[in-house]
């Protein structure tokens, strides 16, 4: 296994393969354009090592001794792991490309792979880990920040987000439009944003009306 990276803003390859040559290899060729990755040459220990802080995403031999490529998939995915996985075999086939495509892979490449192509791959799939990697703490941030809000201001504001005016939310939830100003007022301050319509904005760019209804 390679030294762990220290900058914990870099997104990073993992390499699962059972192939120590391949795995050198490949970290040689990231590491010549200044990719950080980390091997392991099997699924418990990349388990063991996986740091979900980082933007990532991982580089799958399908064929490994214990357990495959495709078992270590399911148990990402039972595990909500989600991150751009290239799977790697010398045997690959349709309906293995399949497979790998309906549970998640976004690409799936037969040995020996071309290092430039490899290369290529990789770096969209970083761009993908970097971009969700974001959305999903811009989430995390929007979600903790819910949790301050009272019931009654939770409920005002997906009215709000319905699209509904005061006058409407009062008359909804039999109270007074000064009292909606005023959750209005407190959502806003709680939340830390300059205007409920920022607020609401926020919310739908990131498709997080899931998390005010949690």
């Amino acid at each position: 296994m390679q030294a762990l990276q220290t900058d914990k803003t870099k997104p990073i390859v993992y390499i699962v393969d059972d192939d120590q040559a391949l795995r050198t290899s490949l970290a040689w060729l990231l590491e010549s354009v200044s990719i950080a990755s980390q091997c392991y040459a099997g699924a418990d220990e990349f388990l063991r090592h996986y740091d979900a802080s980082l933007p990532a995403c991982l580089v799958l031999d399908v064929r490994m001794p214990e357990t495959s490529g495709f078992q270590l998939q399911e148990m990402l995915n039972a595990r909500n792991i989600q991150m751009p996985t290239i799977f790697v075999s010398a045997h690959g086939d349709i309906p293995m490309t399949v497979k790998a495509m309906q549970n998640g892979a976004i690409d799936f490449v037969e040995k020996p792979y071309n290092p430039q192509q490899m290369l290529d791959r990789i770096q969209n799939a970083l761009k993908s880990a970097v971009h969700s990697h974001a959305q999903q703490q811009q989430r995390q941030q929007l979600k903790d920040k819910l949790a301050l809000l009272t019931d009654r201001e939770r409920e005002v504001l997906m009215m709000v987000i319905d699209g509904k005016a005061s006058k409407v939310i009062a008359r909804e939830l039999n109270i007074s439009v000064k009292t909606v100003d005023v959750h209005r007022t407190k959502i806003k301050d709680k939340m830390e944003v300059g205007s409920i319509a920022m607020l609401v904005r926020e919310v739908l760019s990131l498709n997080s009306e899931q998390v005010l209804a949690d």
